[in-house]
């Protein structure tokens, strides 16, 4: 199964709105995704309680996994997201980054 380990960036972590806006992007690939800590639980990243339950904080590091076809491309775009490469594009919708 595809992995990524990333630092999340947003200074909230994956709590209010970086947490929303990383639950409809993992929904929106149509790819089971799981997101969780290195060496601990996991949750369902298309879920926001599930996500919001993991208590990410800025600087975490995290393990996205994803299986099916899709599921590299859909880890690229979710790890980058995190690292805080596309979020003005995702908030925007315009794509200008």
């Amino acid at each position: 199964m595809p992995q990524r380990r990333v630092a999340v960036a947003a200074a909230e972590g994956l709590h209010a709105r970086p947490a929303a806006i990383f639950v409809k992007a993992a929904a929106a690939t149509g790819v089971p995704v799981t997101v969780g800590r290195p060496d601990g639980p996991t949750a369902d990243a298309r879920s926001i309680l599930a996500v919001l339950s993991l208590d990410v904080r800025h600087g975490d590091e995290v393990v996205l996994s994803a299986d099916g076809p899709g599921a590299e491309e859909a880890l690229d775009r979710l790890a980058a997201l995190l690292a805080g490469e596309t979020v003005h594009s995702v908030q925007t919708g315009d794509g200008s980054g």
